[in-house]
């Protein structure tokens, strides 16, 4: 018969002294003398732990003797006031039973203070520790978040091909998916690989956007969000970069770039919200381990205007800052993470929308301006993280999009699914993409995007 037990996280909200309770979960610690011990344990639930106090005359030394840090347990007992610091109660242990040991002499977090490069060699552990398991909590609530907030606002959820035969960023930066003979591939007269004979009947991909296929949707359901894995075989084994990661990607019908800044922004600081209110515990801990201006950086952007400066103007404020830059600002250079932490930290003090950018360094299927040099792109540029969200206002004319496609190269016949709804009640329409790690990576003050996701995939690194 399955045994109730009670999660940590509602015994110490709720739990009463006299109360009985079962509680389960993995042990931080172990101490105490010859008559009694103290066992600190954790079940994933919240941050703390909860005082297990066991009386060696109601529970045997040897039942004890392999309760060791790391051991999954289960305790039955009675709950009594607790004079320990940091919780209102404890459990004077009536029954203890062991579901798995863990060997002190092998089991890697015997200790504390690991270091988060240690702890990325066993990601399989990590979220264990106090640090990951406040990651994920906090991940968990902001993923919920993301739902609650398009769904409140009437947008469909869509879900979009992962294995795509388009690249919708035009970088090449993608990974092949094949059923072909590595070492042995079909060719063709051309001595080429023949694609036709691979399971697709030709060359795919796996996607680093859902965007192209969120703008079908779109144009017939009015408003849309994806929300799902993306990646890119960018060889940058960076603190910034993932070859895997998440994406938030919403796409709206009737907007123009003025209605898609207001929607980013609202959504920004929906989310950074909920975090201060629903995550106040894992982020106190987050703050006093890791950053500790994390709370002033986030409440920076509650009740604040985002301040909207194009991109010409952005270029000018960095010209005359004064500041020694790694890499020199000119008009129609690619703003790099220097220049955009400059604008959000120092000159403006506040989150920053860049608008209106070169047309020359902007995806094809951003809509031009009417000067012919700048498209209505804009890009969120948030404190300590610079571009948090990118977008723009799209294309919808049949005749702009294909010229646009022929100057860049892009083949039409991949794209031609694209075109037709262009060609068909084509509107008005925008969106943006908000790279869920780079959200992590602010809301929680850690400095290495691989400490924001589970299992982080980088350049030779797809071990768990």
């Amino acid at each position: 018969m399955k045994t109730p037990h009670t999660r940590i996280h509602d015994v110490l909200k709720h739990g009463r002294p006299g109360q009985e309770v079962t509680v389960k979960g993995w042990v931080r610690s172990r101490r105490g003398n010859k008559q009694v011990q103290f066992i600190a344990l954790n079940d994933g639930s919240c941050l703390q732990t909860i005082q297990i106090v066991v009386d060696l005359q109601t529970i045997d030394a040897e039942t004890l003797k392999a309760i060791t840090t790391g051991a999954c347990i289960r305790a039955d007992g009675m709950l009594a006031a607790s004079p320990a610091k940091g919780q209102n109660v404890e459990i004077q242990a009536r029954e203890l039973k062991m579901y798995g040991s863990a060997d002190p002499a092998n089991y890697p977090l015997q200790k504390k203070g690991h270091s988060l490069e240690f702890l990325r060699e066993i990601a399989h552990l990590r979220p264990r520790t106090n640090t990951f398991g406040a990651v994920l909590r906090v991940r968990s609530v902001m993923a919920y978040a993301i739902h609650r907030f398009f769904q409140q606002r009437g947008f469909v959820y869509l879900h979009t091909p992962i294995i795509t035969g388009s690249d919708c960023e035009g970088a090449g930066e993608m990974f092949r998916v094949t059923t072909l003979d590595a070492k042995t591939p079909p060719l063709n007269e051309h001595a080429a690989v023949d694609f036709s004979q691979d399971f697709f009947g030709r060359e795919t991909a796996l996607t680093v956007s859902g965007q192209l296929e969120g703008e079908l949707a779109a144009l017939a359901l009015g408003q849309i969000y994806t929300f799902g894995p993306t990646f890119r075989a960018e060889n940058s084994n960076t603190a910034r970069h993932l070859a895997e990661f998440w994406m938030v990607e919403p796409e709206m019908a009737f907007y123009e770039l003025p209605d898609n800044m207001d929607l980013a922004e609202e959504f920004l600081k929906y989310l950074v919200q909920t975090a201060l209110d629903d995550c106040s515990v894992d982020l106190e801990f987050l703050s006093a381990h890791y950053d500790a201006d994390l709370f002033e950086r986030l409440r920076s952007t509650d009740g604040v205007a985002f301040e909207r400066l194009s991109y010409g103007d952005a270029v000018e404020l960095l010209k005359k800052s004064g500041k020694n830059f790694e890499f020199p600002v000119s008009w129609g250079c690619d703003l790099q993470a220097e220049h955009e932490r400059y604008l959000v930290e120092e000159c403006c003090k506040r989150p920053v929308i860049l608008t209106d950018y070169p047309r020359a360094i902007k995806a094809f299927y951003m809509k031009g301006n009417d000067d012919g040099r700048t498209v209505r792109a804009m890009d969120v540029l948030f404190p300590r993280i610079g571009e948090i969200i990118g977008g723009s206002e799209r294309e919808s004319d049949h005749a702009a999009l294909l010229q646009r496609m022929r100057e860049m190269h892009i083949p039409e016949q991949d794209l031609w699914w694209y075109l037709e709804t262009r060609r068909f009640g084509s509107a008005p329409h925008s969106g943006f993409g908000l790279g869920f790690e780079r959200l992590m990576l602010f809301i929680t003050g850690m400095a290495n995007i691989r400490d924001v996701i589970p299992f982080p995939r980088t350049p030779k690194n797809a071990s768990f």
